[in-house]
């Protein structure tokens, strides 16, 4: 099939685009939010093809991916053709609602010419739909491999722009961990996040990686640290597991089933996840062991085969 989708979600994307398909990903002269075009940070295949909006109206196209609410009109002005009426449709919902919680309305509610993707059971049930036709296509992820060394006793933590985004992401609960042991933050706008928490810089580095970059850093760190109130699950805390790392997090949203126990250590009590995170400090083979059997778990429950079948069986379904 021809797949028409935006570049909105780089590590998602990135196992979206190794099927069989060829994915058309526009591309605009300034790259903005609308035409990032292909991914420069990110291992895409040459089957993602960049295309600039003046070439989509006279492309075949199979199927349309949308997955912020502008997209709809944006492709209709771009193809000449609506998603969903006169091409198939699916809405892709990355994220967990915001705002009148549990009592959300989709942007997408109440349609009878596409299906929402959640990629959580926990989004499919907090997202209120309506009418609209939803399923589930839980995580893929492409194994980067058994890398864990644990070498470095120190917790690593993922997040983008922690400062702006503060208790959403637990920014705010990041000195108690440092109280346990160093802490190194990665991820978009993290600089100057020390001096925002009042923490020494030898407690709290930071850094902006590329994925690849990133899946060699990280398990060198002893633990992955989750302490995420409220997102869809983040793709960083499974490439986490697929490394072989140990887990902590706060028992919220998707959590809770991505880390099964043996694996981890999840609680709504910032107190056990802190002792947690000192205990693993401590004993360096209690991390390796509980590592393995996370990145068992991921691969059982969030392998790219898995992920690109259950694609593979929606767009036969809503293109058929």
């Amino acid at each position: 099939m021809n797949i028409l989708l935006w570049h909105v979600h780089g590590s998602w994307t990135t196992a979206f685009v190794q099927g069989p398909h060829t994915y058309l990903v526009p591309v605009t002269e300034d790259r903005g939010p609308d035409g990032l075009g292909r991914a420069r940070t990110f291992d895409w295949p040459h089957t993602v093809v960049e295309l600039p909006p003046e070439r989509l109206r006279g492309t075949d196209i199979d199927l349309v991916v949308l997955q912020r609410p502008h997209e709809a009109a944006l492709a209709e002005r771009w193809l000449g053709r609506r998603p969903g009426v006169d091409l198939p449709a699916v809405y892709l919902e990355h994220n967990s609602p915001h705002g009148d919680i549990p009592d959300t309305r989709h942007p997408m509610a109440d349609r009878d010419d596409l299906t929402v993707v959640h990629v959580t059971d926990f989004n499919d049930l907090f997202w209120d739909c309506g009418s609209t036709r939803t399923t589930v296509i839980e995580h893929g992820v492409v194994d980067p491999g058994y890398r864990y060394t644990g070498e470095l006793a120190a917790s690593a933590v993922v997040v983008n722009e922690p400062v702006r985004r503060g208790r959403t992401t637990g920014t705010d609960l990041l000195p108690l961990f440092a109280r346990q042991g160093p802490l190194h933050v990665f991820g978009m706008a993290t600089g100057g996040l020390a001096a925002h928490l009042g923490l020494p810089p030898d407690r709290c580095r930071t850094a902006e990686l590329p994925q690849t970059a990133l899946h060699t850093e990280l398990p060198r760190r002893r633990l992955y640290l989750h302490p995420v109130r409220w997102t869809s699950l983040g793709l960083s805390l499974l490439e986490a597991m697929h490394l072989g790392m140990p887990v902590v997090a706060l028992a919220t949203t998707e959590a809770v089933r991505a880390v099964p126990p043996g694996t981890g250590v999840l609680s709504t009590d910032v107190r056990e996840l802190a002792d947690a995170v000192r205990h693993y400090l401590a004993d360096p083979a209690a991390a390796t062991q509980d590592g393995l059997r996370a990145r068992q778990a991921a691969l059982e429950r969030y392998g790219l085969k898995r992920f690109l079948a259950d694609w593979d069986r929606l767009m036969e379904e809503v293109t058929r």
